[in-house]
């Protein structure tokens, strides 16, 4: 696995998740509340790309941005396009900290503690490509049990590796 690998997985499922995005019919759509999911797509949306422009842009690209976790899971009622130039800033960020990203740091402890315990950047960078997937499939559900007539939007497409 290389940095370049571990960026193009990353940045592919961004750019799915902006597709989900914008297959959603109307900004009310993404805040919908769906029996037996714990958050609403709005919510993960802003969850991912919090967790992102910190654990990656910041953290490792010091992009300067401060994440306010709280706001990720408190926030409503953003728009769509609001949330689209979330996602956007997101990739942007993952996009500048990774290119280029010396391969020898995936080997080096990554710079916070996390969860009590140290971890490699390159494992870490393995976790984050995981809980981006996991939580882009969660919007797809959400997505599709909100507008079941919007489809596929193809967010994890082969092709784009």
């Amino acid at each position: 696995m290389t940095v370049n690998d571990l960026r193009t997985v990353l940045l592919r499922d961004l750019k799915g998740l902006q597709r989900q995005v914008l297959a959603y019919p109307d900004d009310r759509a993404p805040w919908v509340d769906v029996p037996g999911l714990p958050n609403s797509g709005g919510t993960l949306v802003l969850h991912l790309a919090g967790n992102l422009q910190h654990f990656v842009g910041a953290v490792l690209g010091a992009s300067g941005y401060v994440r306010d976790r709280d706001a990720e899971f408190s926030r409503r009622d953003v728009g769509r396009a609001e949330l689209s130039a979330e996602v956007q800033r997101t990739i942007d960020a993952v996009d500048r900290a990774l290119y280029g990203f010396d391969a020898a740091r995936l080997a080096e402890p990554y710079p916070l503690e996390l969860g009590g315990k140290r971890v490699g950047t390159g494992r870490f960078l393995m976790h984050l490509v995981a809980h981006l997937g996991y939580h882009l499939g969660q919007i797809d559900y959400h997505r599709r049990s909100t507008a079941p007539t919007s489809g596929a939007v193809g967010s994890v497409a082969v092709t784009e590796l």
